[in-house]
């Protein structure tokens, strides 16, 4: 049996991945996470009611400080290791960049520090983003080796751990493989992410703010994934991928503004949409107008989405509805 270590599993998008790997693997799976504000302690977690399955192992610890002799021992033979743990949102880069590079920088050099310590290592996967190639042109689709071109502190974290990966890879023949995922999505995000607080505007009838350019005539744009496409493509890369120091794109269907997006997502709640572009530079500097990514690598190895953009945005938006508490967690 595969026994794989998941940091951040607590939180958004590692909860999702422990959840759909538990519904479709026998692995054995050890979540470490330091149980921060985006997490709401174990709130994800015990939602999914993943906590009594006898295939999860759970330890608290923040990745600012080497693991412990102690928790190494207690994590076991570990054969992969999925590494999400990081501070994802841009506004809280911008006003305390130093968190971001204690937790996103260093905590990786500790955990791949741990990973070399492993004798039966299969595979260290790295969850990058989309945002280390920075703004793409309208008619660009960054490939997987393209350069980095990071304009916020976050990105700049993530550009930064994904090179150590790199060199860790190549210096100690780390079975490493980087992802870049692009603008994640689904039930039980933290309300300050773009589609929970659009939910939340709506009922609360106040406007939404759309990020567009400097003329106010294009919003910016971005190719949404539901969680549990990316939990699906990370099981096809782990059942299929050679772990020889590659890079993988995992992009989202389709793209799609963010007033497209704001309106669709009034159409479901049935509530009008009431809004205001703003030039995205001056009111959020380090914040880029369009990401985009190439698909195509991963879709010639044979995996696609199992969720249309849509069908994901109306389960998503349907579920927020009936749990609206979600969309009041505070820090």
């Amino acid at each position: 049996m595969e026994k794989l270590l998941i940091t951040g599993g607590a939180g958004f998008a590692g909860h999702h991945l422990v959840d759909y790997f538990l519904r479709n693997t026998d692995y054995e799976l050890v979540i470490l996470d330091k149980l921060s504000y985006a997490t709401d302690g174990l709130a994800r977690l015990r939602a999914t009611g993943v906590l009594e399955n006898s295939r999860i192992s759970l330890f608290t610890a923040n990745l600012e400080q080497p693991l412990s002799h102690g928790l190494n021992r207690e994590l076991g033979d570990i054969t992969y290791i999925l590494h999400l743990a990081a501070e994802s949102h841009v506004d809280r880069s911008i006003a305390d960049p130093g968190l971001f590079i204690r937790s996103n920088v260093m905590g990786t050099h500790h955990i791949l520090e741990y990973a070399r310590s492993l004798k039966n290592l299969k595979g260290f996967l790295y969850f990058s983003t989309d945002e280390v190639f920075g703004p793409a042109p309208t008619d660009r689709e960054f490939k997987e080796w393209d350069r980095y071109n990071s304009t916020n502190p976050y990105s700049a974290t993530k550009a930064a751990a994904e090179e150590i990966c790199l060199a860790y890879a190549n210096t100690y023949k780390l079975p490493l493989l980087v992802i870049h995922t692009m603008n994640l999505f689904g039930e039980r995000q933290y309300p300050e992410k773009y589609i929970p607080l659009v939910i939340k505007s709506l009922l609360d009838q106040n406007e939404v703010t759309i990020h567009a350019d400097s003329d106010l005539e294009t919003p910016g744009s971005r190719y949404y994934t539901h969680c549990t496409n990316l939990a699906d493509a990370t099981l096809f890369l782990l059942q299929n991928q050679d772990w020889n120091r590659d890079k993988i794109n995992i992009v989202g269907e389709r793209e799609v503004n963010n007033l497209e997006l704001a309106q669709k997502i009034s159409e479901i709640v049935g509530q009008p949409l009431k809004y205001k572009l703003v030039d995205f530079h001056s009111s959020r500097p380090g914040h880029d107008l369009r990401y985009s990514l190439d698909g195509t690598k991963i879709k010639e190895k044979g995996w696609n989405h199992p969720y249309s953009l849509d069908e994901a945005l109306e389960k998503t938006v349907r579920w927020y509805l009936e749990n609206p508490d979600w969309l009041y967690l505070r820090d």
